[in-house]
């Protein structure tokens, strides 16, 4: 069993829990929760972040992620403050998005739900999450642009091959806000809900995906990351030994014969 203290730590910058779920494993929770900044990502924040995701990956009762802010902002941006004064000397050797490159690590899937502003490093921390649910009144962005700057925590790279390059260009260049209704037409979310159920259909989501085995949810999470780094013939290969290693588990057999004797399966998570 992994160390739980984690769960009733005190945080300065986030709220953390645990959701049970009655058909499989739990859900963990994270709230970004620096309402008077409108949640901008500041380093403690991104810290805090960061390593509750890593507490949850290695947690074996929490079988899926869900990431999200308040109403009004899932988070703004990146906190100015910090990088106002900043030379590119200082930025190099402070390696600020070390932090952000171990999410991409982070072995179980992380739901993003969002509601109000998601811009700049808002933007970039909800498209580094596996799937987004987005509120209707949710708005997307990177105005990097109007500061003189670009996205830095991969926004050039993860929107342009979310909703391709005539749109990421656009979004970036003109630093223009685009609706939840835009970015689910542009291949962004994974869907748009009612303002008031948004957190509620995010965690629905995550109940779902953590009563599955959570192996074989590890190894599609992992698939699919692929498909957007190879060629076609390497990413089936990838997929065809992640396939084949699934043979390999208790709960394969378990599914097999579970659906074979017409009954819901038991899974052991191994």
């Amino acid at each position: 069993m992994s160390d739980k203290s984690y769960l009733s730590a005190s945080y300065n910058n986030i709220l953390v829990s645990a959701i049970e779920n009655k058909n499989g494993l739990k859900v963990g929770l994270i709230q970004l929760n620096r309402p008077e900044a409108l949640n901008a990502l500041n380093i403690p924040l991104m810290k805090e972040v960061v390593d509750t995701m890593e507490n949850m990956d290695v947690d074996d009762e929490i079988g899926c992620i869900v990431l999200t802010g308040n109403a009004r902002a899932f988070a703004a941006g990146a906190d100015i403050k910090e990088m106002a004064d900043a030379t590119a000397i200082e930025m190099q050797l402070s390696n600020r998005f070390a932090r952000w490159d171990r999410i991409r690590k982070i072995r179980k899937p992380i739901i993003a739900a969002v509601s109000g502003f998601a811009l700049g490093g808002g933007c970039e921390l909800a498209m580094s999450c596996d799937m987004i649910i987005g509120a209707e009144s949710a708005k997307f962005g990177q105005p990097e642009i109007n500061l003189g700057v670009i996205p830095g925590a991969g926004g050039t790279q993860r929107l342009t091959k979310a909703i391709g390059k005539a749109r990421a260009m656009e979004m970036i260049l003109t630093g223009r806000m685009m609706t939840s209704k835009d970015m689910y037409e542009a291949g962004l979310l994974t869907r748009v809900v009612e303002d008031a159920v948004y957190l509620d259909e995010a965690i629905e989501l995550a109940k779902e995906i953590a009563s599955k085995p959570n192996l074989a949810v590890m190894l599609g999470k992992e698939s699919v990351n692929k498909a957007l780094d190879l060629t076609i013939e390497s990413g089936l290969e990838y997929e065809r030994k992640n396939f084949y290693l699934l043979f390999a588990t208790e709960d394969k057999f378990e599914g097999m014969k579970a659906f074979v004797e017409k009954r819901k399966a038991e899974w052991k998570g191994r």
